[in-house]
């Protein structure tokens, strides 16, 4: 008798699409559609993968504001994330696709291991929006246009996300502490760099 194989994780997924890409890639809505997911945590975190990778450029600056977007369309209540056409048609070529599947099971292989539902109550209608509310400033800060700044809160992002896919809440609540930790900090370095050039 023979067995169906197992089911692909989602990260196998991301590594199949990437294997199967040609090469100027796949639009952000078709990579939504080839893995055929429809929830926020799948949606951010393939988003929020490209952003953890040091030294991918261009990449994030394709994927920040679409996360900026879906993070705000989860903390006003939104059900389903939802991409305008101009986002949506966003592309991401074969090279970057494979290095974000490489960067994400390097990364993050170690969530697929770990995680499983915990601390659930979390992920309820209230506390998803307020998980979306730190998200938006997560993602913000994506944007700053400094020198490696997308890093850190990416892999704050992708942790959450991933804690939202698993409902795993111990997730959730560290991918937060890390994206707070940053913002605080990089808030501590402007508020430092002011006072620098006002000479207070």
């Amino acid at each position: 008798m023979t067995h169906d194989p197992s089911p692909r994780t989602f990260l196998q997924s991301i590594e199949a699409m990437a294997a199967e890409a040609p090469e100027e890639g796949f639009s952000l809505r078709a990579i939504f559609d080839r893995l055929d997911e429809r929830a926020f945590g799948a949606a951010l975190f393939i988003l929020a993968l490209p952003c953890c990778i040091p030294f991918l450029y261009g990449v994030p600056q394709v994927v920040s504001l679409p996360m900026m977007v879906l993070a705000g369309q989860m903390a006003a209540g939104r059900e389903e994330p939802w991409l305008p056409h101009k986002f949506g048609e966003r592309k991401i070529d074969k090279k970057g696709l494979t290095r974000t599947a490489r960067g994400g099971r390097k990364w993050f292989g170690w969530l697929e291991k770990i995680a499983r539902p915990r601390f659930t109550f979390l992920m309820g209608d209230r506390g998803e929006r307020v998980i979306g509310l730190f998200l938006v400033f997560f993602c913000a800060s994506i944007l700053v246009p400094l020198p490696s700044t997308n890093t850190v809160p990416g892999i704050g992002v992708a942790i959450v996300a991933f804690g939202l896919m698993a409902r795993d809440g111990i997730l959730v609540i560290l991918g937060s502490i890390i994206g707070t930790a940053w913002i605080i900090t990089l808030l501590a370095l402007v508020a430092l760099g002011v006072r620098t050039i006002t000479g207070a």
